[in-house]
Formats: C-alpha cells, sequence, structure tokens
C-alpha cells in the first residue's frame, strides 16, 4: 500500500515538473513570446530566443526569457 502511494505521489511530481505555461500560449512565430516565471507576454519587437526580456506587470517589470 505504502509503495503504491509513493508511485502516486512520484507520478503527481513529474507530471508537475513537466508542466509549463505553454499550454496557454498560441501558436507563434520564433521570438515573439517573452516568458517569465509565472506568465507569457507578447514581445513589441521580435527578439533571438533565449534572449532576456521583460513583461509588464502591475508591480513593474517581470525578467523572462524569449521564447
Amino acid at each position: 500500500m505504502v509503495r503504491k502511494f509513493a508511485r502516486r505521489i512520484c507520478a503527481i511530481l513529474m507530471l508537475a515538473a513537466c508542466a509549463t505555461g505553454d499550454a496557454q500560449v498560441p501558436p507563434h512565430p520564433p521570438g515573439t513570446v517573452c516568458y517569465t516565471p509565472q506568465f507569457w507576454c507578447w514581445m513589441q519587437a521580435p527578439a533571438y530566443p533565449g534572449t532576456v526580456c521583460f513583461c509588464p506587470s502591475p508591480y513593474g517589470l517581470v525578467r523572462g526569457v524569449v521564447g
């Protein structure tokens, strides 16, 4: 019983680790979306994927990565 519970917990943790916000991002050309740890925003101008970008939030700019 403990092993079955441990397997379920492991599966849930693996799914959570693999889950990203990509599921909610519409199809887009590379370099037009900025990903932050909590959300994403459209880029004002396209940039190279992997470069640093910033998204506006109610608390100021949030650092992200172009995707």
